[in-house]
């Protein structure tokens, strides 16, 4: 079973879409771990509030208590500085340090350049889908 950190960007491509941004956070929280902390959580939050998303706030706020309830809630503890780009990057990263996640997930191409960050690799949706599907067939 993986620890998974899930970008915000996937989550709410699992939120607003059907295609594999929602068939892997499925996957995620019925066969492994999802880990997040309480940085990443506001983020998807005010993100998820974006006109562009038409979301009602009950919307938002039953997927943040699902999710929540279902992922494991870290806290950040180590303040990671590894990307000069995006400083909501870094909090991604320490929540997977801290989290002890093997995966992050995301399509952030700052993250997705560094390929791994101490020992967690970092892949695309389609990465993390082959990688989980190998885990399961083993």
């Amino acid at each position: 079973m993986a620890r998974v950190v899930i970008d915000t960007n996937v989550l709410v491509s699992a939120t607003v879409g059907h295609g594999k941004p929602r068939r892997l956070l499925r996957q995620v929280l019925r066969g492994h771990s999802a880990v997040a902390s309480r940085e990443m959580l506001a983020e998807l939050a005010d993100v998820l509030g974006r006109d562009k998303f038409s979301l009602t706030p009950g919307q938002i706020a039953r997927f943040l208590t699902v999710y929540a309830r279902r992922c494991e809630v870290v806290n950040l503890d180590r303040r990671v500085i590894a990307v000069d780009a995006d400083p909501d990057d870094n909090i991604v990263l320490g929540t997977a340090v801290d989290g002890r996640a093997a995966l992050i997930v995301t399509g952030d191409k700052h993250l997705l350049a560094l390929e791994e960050f101490e020992g967690i690799r970092i892949v695309t949706v389609d990465g993390a889908l082959k990688i989980l599907s190998a885990e399961k067939s083993e």
